[in-house]
C-alpha cells in the first residue's frame, strides 16, 4: 500500500491531473477544513471499527477510471479505506499525515518539516 505526500498531491491538483479525493472523516469535520475539490463519504467511524462494508457500499460514490487519494485525521484509518479499495481494484494512495499533514504542510509548520524529513530518512 502506497502513501503520496501532501506536496505531491498539492502539485497534482495544481496541474489539473485527474486525481478523486477522498476525505473518510465525518461530516463535521469536513466541514470544518478540508482539500479544495475534495469528497466526502463519512465512513471513519465505521473504519475505525473494522467496518469496511461501509465503504464498499458507498462505491459508488468513487470513481473507478481515476486514482484515488484517502484522506482522514492521521492517515492510520485512511489507510484502511487505501486496501480496501485496492482490494475492489482500484488505484488508491493514501496521504501521509492525513489532514494533519495537510494542514502542516500547507501553513508551512515546524512540526510538518521535522516529520516530512523523517519520513525519508525512515522509509
Amino acid at each position: 500500500m502506497s502513501k503520496i505526500s501532501p506536496p505531491d498531491v498539492d502539485e497534482k491538483l495544481s496541474n489539473g491531473e485527474a486525481l478523486f479525493v477522498l476525505d473518510v472523516r465525518p461530516r463535521q469535520a469536513y466541514q470544518r477544513g478540508h482539500i479544495e475539490g475534495s469528497h466526502n463519504v463519512p465512513v471513519y467511524d465505521d473504519l475505525r471499527r473494522g467496518d469496511v462494508d461501509a465503504l464498499r457500499d458507498r462505491l459508488e460514490e468513487i470513481p473507478a477510471d481515476v486514482p484515488v487519494v484517502t484522506v482522514c485525521k492521521a492517515g492510520v484509518v485512511a489507510r484502511r479505506a487505501t486496501a480496501t479499495l485496492e482490494e475492489e481494484g482500484y488505484d488508491a494512495t493514501t496521504l501521509a499525515g492525513g489532514m494533519r499533514g495537510w494542514n502542516g504542510y500547507r501553513n508551512g509548520t515546524i512540526g510538518y518539516r521535522i516529520s516530512s524529513v523523517l519520513r525519508r530518512l525512515v522509509p
